[in-house]
């Protein structure tokens, strides 16, 4: 025989699954990296008391204003991430929600993890000199560029780092490539110049606003995600190629022709 529950007694047994349900989700650990504005370094100048971009079998030129690439923090890989700070972070501004794997690589310890950014950023240095020399019609056998950045990994710097060379190198033909101003950026390169998407872009233009930028590259693709979080005083640039990018900061420096926005 059956018997028949009450309503207030069925709800309450009804519930029970329920409320172990959202116990055991508010504890367990999530597959997801919380991140925020990282540090910014300018690559026309020092960092820990050396150069970023040091020069040798070519003539430079001093440089004013500044060229910043931009970083996100991010917990790290082994961080126990839970609800509670899921739900903090997606009502904040400064923090983002991201998953873990795409982040950091999935299944590597810690270790590999640092190693494969390392050689991320390694590649990216690489990428970086070639398209910068490249643009320049410089053989990259008679000229050396060493690049020296501390506690960064990761390819998203090779947009910045093409710039600096060649501001150090030619500048807009002549004078500064930055006009004096703080200008900021993101994004990857290839040897032949194009400009990829990076992730991460409206916690880095936070970063960039925070350390004086007023304006900011970022990759043609990702003008959406700069936009939804735009600090006030920073002017987006998007662009496509290194070629691209220099073209647009002449035309802001000179006032003549078009810069392109978002």
């Amino acid at each position: 025989m059956l018997s028949r529950l009450t309503r207030p007694r069925a709800l309450a047994v009804c519930a029970l699954p329920v409320v172990a349900l959202l116990a055991t989700a508010a504890f367990a650990p999530l597959p997801f990296s919380l991140t925020q504005p990282g540090l910014t370094a300018n690559v026309l100048g020092d960092n820990r008391g050396e150069p970023v971009i040091t020069i040798s079998g070519a003539p430079t030129h001093d440089t004013s204003g500044e060229l910043r690439m931009t970083t996100i923090e991010a917990t790290s890989p082994d961080a126990t991430v839970r609800l509670g700070d899921v739900i903090g972070a997606w009502f904040r501004t400064d923090q983002a929600v991201m998953p873990r794997d795409s982040v950091y690589p999935s299944g590597q310890s810690v270790r590999e993890i640092e190693r494969f950014n390392t050689r991320q950023m390694k590649e990216s240095q690489d990428d970086a000199t070639k398209a910068a020399l490249n643009h320049l019609g410089l053989d990259g056998k008679g000229v050396k560029v060493t690049l020296k950045l501390a506690d960064v990994g990761g390819p998203s710097a090779g947009l910045l780092f093409s710039l600096g060379i060649v501001d150090k190198l030619d500048g807009d033909g002549g004078g500064d490539l930055t006009g004096g101003r703080t200008i900021a950026g993101t994004g990857t390169i290839d040897p032949d110049g194009k400009v990829g998407a990076v992730g991460g872009v409206s916690l880095k233009t936070q970063a960039a606003r925070r350390d004086g930028a007023t304006v900011f590259l970022v990759p043609k693709d990702e003008c959406g995600d700069a936009k939804a979080e735009l600090p006030k005083g920073l002017r987006l640039i998007p662009v496509t190629t290194l070629k691209g990018a220099i073209g647009a900061l002449d035309a802001l420096r000179t006032g003549k022709g078009t810069v392109p926005a978002c």
